[in-house]
């Protein structure tokens, strides 16, 4: 009988009764657009949901609508994505007392 340990990867086969955590991010992202009347200027329109990293499907259905609905044309958008299940607080080095 061969040794438990040893199977090989292909052997391994994912449990469906595992759930499989989606990489949620917090995402913001920073949206420039023309504005209508004046074609120059350039607005910021800020966005921040959570989203599916790294294709980020309801950001680009949110900018789908844009394009199909709003008047102003999107220059830019800048994207950050935030992991929010990791720790959110760390070790402090030093601690100072102030007087």
């Amino acid at each position: 009988m061969p040794d438990p340990t040893l199977i090989p990867p292909s052997m391994i086969r994912p449990s469906k009764q595992v759930p499989v955590l989606r990489p949620w991010r917090l995402t913001t992202a920073e949206i420039l657009y023309h504005l209508p009347d004046h074609p120059t200027v350039l607005q910021s329109f800020i966005w921040q949901q959570m989203d599916l990293d790294p294709d980020f499907p309801i950001l680009r259905r949110f900018l789908d609508f844009w394009r199909r609905e709003i008047e102003g044309t999107l220059h830019s958008v800048r994207i950050a994505a935030a992991d929010l299940h990791g720790p959110r607080w760390r070790h402090a080095d030093h601690m100072l007392r102030l007087q």
